[in-house]
């Protein structure tokens, strides 16, 4: 069911994706990106400092004490929401032309909405999870993505402009909001049975989940918002690299899946002092999902320039080396997520935390140097070339500007492996303390994992 639900959904997504990089110009589906990678950051913000606390305290909580972690989780996250809606409020309303010219007005001006219209369905998701109820999580978000998904496909025929788009956005997340709440799945009902201990639970665990998640989003997101900062690349570069950028949600699928299953287990047996238990679960899932890894990352390697075009058309098919880059990171992404999903489940959120810090800050400094930095010599030495060539100056500018544009967005990319590669060698160095690992477990014992999960597929199958 954790499978079926990040699977499935990704699969609505990324027909949403497709169809709505068709209907819109490049440069208005570049300030669309900025939209929705802003709010999801936002999104991390709120809901960081709850989320992974919920799931690991309600998950074995009895009755009463259940009821208040969650009216806990509603309170908070209703309070940080109205905080940050105001605060965006005031900053739009006092630099409105600013924001205008940005790009991210769109953000700035309908986002304070979409954080209230969103608030149930994220409290419901953390309660689900919480409670092992994937398949109710599967419905609420089916109705979430998929409602929005059959309103694009209708609007391949209506062709309503960005106006429409973005009020049908808002309308979705409000029925899968008003469904969590009228069933009850986000725990709303038990807003006044928050307690002073659970609101205290929950703080002091999410004080570094906060910073945790807000820095793995940061990780992703703030290559796009570097980019769109940038006058040289600006929102045509956020638009060219969004598509390999998106693909990469076809690595995560299984990751999330897995994880979402892994992490209650591993906290169960880390509450139960059961060491060897959080072993062979880490071992297990960091392993396995890096041989499962290698055929889809093979795969896509090869044929590119096709998964390229399938999602977004010849006009992006120069960013297929952009999503050859992210398939090498597909290969190490596995054991950095289990990393800090182990941390997590034995306690360690301040650990997780410093690692995230550290790829965090290894991310952004990567890609101020490319973008604001390589991109000048890639420019330059585009300029020498034409030269040489004796290309005519009409069409100088626009040659060297296209090729320093993509060889600036694949080091972009390639920054991407590198802040990995250090989480990984932190992560581990904190981990290890705790757990006496074995790098080459992870290797050993995942093959075993992975080859026995994938006798199990086949012979379900077969059945």
């Amino acid at each position: 069911m954790s499978l079926a639900n990040n699977g499935l959904v990704a699969v609505f997504a990324f027909l949403s994706f497709i169809m709505l990089v068709r209907m819109v110009p490049q440069e208005t589906f570049g300030e669309w990106v900025l939209f929705i990678t802003a709010s999801n950051f936002l999104d991390m913000l709120r809901f960081g400092i709850t989320r992974t606390a919920i799931v690991r305290f309600l998950s074995g909580a009895d009755q009463k004490y259940g009821k208040s972690l969650m009216g806990a989780n509603n309170l908070i996250n209703l309070v940080s929401t109205t905080l940050l809606a105001i605060i965006l409020l005031i900053i739009y309303a006092n630099f409105s032309d600013v924001i205008k010219d940005s790009g991210f007005d769109m953000f700035f001006k309908w986002y304070p909405l979409l954080a209230f219209l969103t608030l149930p369905f994220n409290n419901a998701q953390s309660v689900l999870q919480a409670r092992v109820r994937f398949d109710l999580m599967l419905w609420l978000r089916l109705v979430n993505v998929g409602g929005f998904m059959v309103f694009l496909a209708a609007n391949m025929f209506l062709k309503f402009g960005i106006e429409t788009i973005l009020a049908a956005y808002l309308i979705t997340n409000f029925i899968s909001s008003l469904m969590a709440s009228l069933l009850n799945w986000d725990g709303i009902r038990y807003l006044f049975n928050a307690q002073k201990l659970a609101i205290k639970t929950i703080l002091d665990f999410g004080k570094y989940t906060t910073g945790t998640l807000i820095g793995s989003n940061l990780l992703k997101s703030s290559d796009t918002f570097i980019i769109g900062l940038s006058p040289f690349l600006g929102t045509l570069g956020v638009a060219l690299y969004s598509i390999p950028l998106k693909l990469t949600e076809i690595i995560e699928i299984p990751l999330r899946s897995f994880a979402a299953t892994a992490f209650p287990d591993m906290s169960k047996a880390s509450i139960e002092q059961d060491k060897l238990k959080v072993k062979k679960i880490f071992y297990s899932n960091a392993g396995g999902m890096t041989f499962l890894m290698i055929p889809l990352m093979t795969f896509s390697f090869i044929f590119a320039e096709e998964i390229v075009f399938i999602l977004g058309g010849s006009d992006y098919t120069i960013t297929a080396n952009i999503f050859r880059i992210f398939c090498v990171y597909g290969l190490l992404l596995p054991i950095d997520r289990f990393i800090g999903v182990a941390l997590d489940s034995v306690n360690r959120p301040k650990d997780n935390f410093i690692k995230v810090i550290y790829m965090t800050l290894a991310n952004i400094f990567g890609d101020l140097f490319v973008v604001f930095i390589l991109a000048t010599v890639f420019l330059g030495l585009s300029f020498v070339v034409l030269l040489i060539t004796g290309l005519m100056p009409d069409s100088s500018y626009e040659l060297a500007h296209g090729f320093a544009l993509i060889k600036t967005l694949e080091w972009v990319a390639v920054v991407t492996i590198i802040f990995t590669i250090i989480g990984i060698l932190v992560g581990f160095h904190y981990l290890n303390k705790i757990l006496d690992l074995k790098f080459r477990d992870i290797f050993v014992v995942g093959y075993s994992y992975g080859v026995s999960s994938l006798k199990l597929l086949l012979a379900t199958k077969k059945r």
